[in-house]
């Protein structure tokens, strides 16, 4: 019943239970950290209707699946990490035209990219290390003009790195190790040459430190398919895969700027001081 509350921080406590419903009655929040608790269940739907800018609630003990209206909410930055989100991530996450930030890692998110990822054209940051997804990389990525941070560690996904993605001038880094990626162009080579893509621990044969041919065959003969491998393919913007081209004069003017990420830092239980 405070109209006038417009930021709630109940992070870094010991606080416990089912996600705190009352929130909801606070609808000019635009700030809420619930990081760094004990908080255990679901996120109700009507969170993500509210006009928030920020939303952190990592490093809890939510379960449930992303919710299908994920992309009504009109927030900046999302950091969902380290808890136990399942599922895929849901095609309305396209929807959130003005996200910059988005931190998924390290929860248990299934199922394949969709392409609408590729509609963030606002983003800087996009985070899925350490779940279970898998399928190719959607080239609609290559969209992504403004993205820096691009993390698909330590998940199942295979085939071919796009080399629209590589192209991306904005791009500071790109991990990809600890997956089952089978081949990489020479746009993208030259980003492993540059220490910007890690590709670890994958198929690439000709390349060193990859998986053994037997743990790549094992995984072939199971892999699962995407269910709309057609999207993998959809660009939502006017790019064409086979005629982008690499300015590498404005390459190397952005590798060289410093960029204030957001979300990384409410990885840390100290206050955020970049917002």
């Amino acid at each position: 019943n405070l109209k006038y509350l417009y930021e709630l921080d109940l992070s870094n406590n010991k606080l416990t239970g089912d996600f705190p419903a009352s929130v909801l009655k606070a609808t000019n929040l635009t700030f809420l950290d619930l990081r760094f608790n004990a908080f255990s269940g679901s996120v109700p739907r009507q969170v993500f209707n509210l006009d928030l800018d920020v939303l952190f609630i990592n490093n809890n003990n939510l379960v449930q699946k992303l919710p299908p209206n994920l992309g009504s909410i009109t927030a900046l930055y999302l950091t969902f990490a380290n808890n136990r989100f399942i599922g895929p991530i849901p095609d309305s996450i396209g929807d959130i035209k003005y996200l910059q930030e988005v931190l998924f890692l390290n929860n248990q998110l299934t199922g394949c990219l969709p392409y609408q990822i590729g509609k963030l054209n606002q983003a800087t940051v996009f985070d899925v290390g350490y779940n279970n997804l898998t399928g190719p990389i959607p080239y609609s990525f290559g969209c992504l003009d403004k993205i820096e941070q691009v993390n698909l560690a330590r998940n199942k996904f295979y085939g071919t790195i796009p080399e629209i993605l590589c192209e991306i001038s904005s791009l500071k880094n790109l991990s990809l190790s600890y997956n089952y990626f089978t081949q990489a162009g020479p746009k993208c080579r030259k980003l492993i040459r540059r220490n910007i893509l890690d590709v670890r621990k994958n198929c690439i044969l000709d390349l060193p430190n990859q998986k053994t041919p037997l743990e790549c065959a094992t995984f072939f003969m199971r892999k699962q398919a995407c269910p709309n491998s057609k999207s993998m393919f959809r660009i939502p913007c006017d790019k064409n895969p086979n005629q982008v081209t690499l300015d590498q004069e404005r390459l190397e003017e952005e590798q060289g700027r410093t960029s204030s990420l957001v979300s990384y830092g409410a990885l840390n239980p100290d206050r955020i001081r970049n917002l």
